[in-house]
């Protein structure tokens, strides 16, 4: 999926001319953008630079350095912000170094990051017509804020769902450790444009695990964890209101976690494992701060975040 905005943000940039061929692309990334980019860059014979931190995969690392990108592994958390800030410190250092000589994609504020799914919303309205529900996991807010954004020029009535995790400040948890990855983050993306979102729902990285086994065992996707929580929150949602069409987007696949989610020892180890029956629907608060594990709903409403938080405080 995330091929889709690497491409657009690297082919806008050279149509800008803010991309040269003789430019190093820095960006920072743990995920599959590092590897979009990564192809992409290969295609167009960029340098490529990826700053990340200690929870890249050892597959993922081995990929990219195979597509020619070097990869810097950040080792130290700043202490606001976590692995996001100090990654981020460390790509502003490089820039320094290289001058002009670099391109930063942004991909977690450059408006062609949600610009690029407006092709992927298209497709939806044709095959489903633009009337929809829409369930995705929120890292960037590319994905969910750039679909329902065209779906909504044809239908203002299209619903948006985010999905999160505890201790991700985007919908105004606290910041801490999240064994769920590729959703959440430490700092806020301008990219989250938090009117568009209708409910936003929390899940634990055991409940999201035990939904990535299910979606595989019942329906022979072969996905990871992020594309799991979207899919219980979708599977909610299409049993709570069977006359709506639900669009859940999956935006990883399983093949980075063989040797993680998919066995029962790591989870284990990992104290992930989930017990008993996958849970059929979540709580629902009053506000974000008091959400807890492991499945939290909150009805968002279309509001920005400070006033959902300014709310919760009075």
């Amino acid at each position: 999926m995330k091929l889709l905005p690497a491409k657009y943000v690297i082919e806008q940039a050279l149509n800008r001319g803010t991309l040269k061929q003789d430019t190093t692309v820095l960006e920072t990334s743990s995920g599959t953008f590092a590897l979009g980019l990564a192809v992409v860059c290969r295609e167009h014979g960029f340098r490529l630079e990826i700053f990340t931190d200690p929870v890249m995969d050892r597959a993922l690392e081995n990929r990219l350095r195979s597509l020619g990108a070097e990869v810097v592994i950040v080792t130290e958390k700043a202490k606001q912000g976590g692995y996001q800030a100090s990654r981020l410190d460390a790509l502003h250092a490089r820039m320094g170094e290289l001058g002009r000589a670099c391109f930063w994609p942004r991909q977690y504020e450059t408006e062609d990051n949600p610009a690029a799914y407006k092709s992927f919303a298209d497709q939806i309205t044709g095959m489903l017509g633009a009337d929809v529900t829409v369930v995705g996991s929120v890292g960037s807010g590319g994905s969910t804020c750039g679909t329902i954004e065209r779906l909504r020029e044809e239908s203002p009535s299209a619903r948006l769902i985010g999905v999160d995790t505890f201790n991700s400040v985007i919908f105004g948890q606290p910041d801490g450790d999240r064994k769920l990855r590729g959703l959440g983050n430490s700092l806020v993306p301008k990219n989250v444009k938090h009117e568009l979102y209708d409910e936003v729902h929390f899940t634990s990285a055991s409940l999201a695990f035990a939904a990535t086994r299910e979606l595989h065992e019942r329906h022979a996707i072969f996905a990871g964890p992020t594309s799991g929580a979207s899919y219980i929150v979708g599977r909610w949602r299409a049993r709570q209101y069977p006359d709506e069409t639900v669009v859940v987007i999956c935006p990883d696949e399983g093949h980075r976690y063989v040797e993680a989610v998919y066995d029962h020892e790591w989870l284990r180890q990992n104290g992930c494992v989930y017990e008993g029956v996958l849970l059929d629907a979540p709580a629902t608060e009053e506000h974000p701060l008091t959400a807890r594990p492991p499945w939290n709903r909150y009805r968002w409403m279309r509001k920005s975040r400070e006033a959902v938080l300014s709310a919760s405080e009075q």
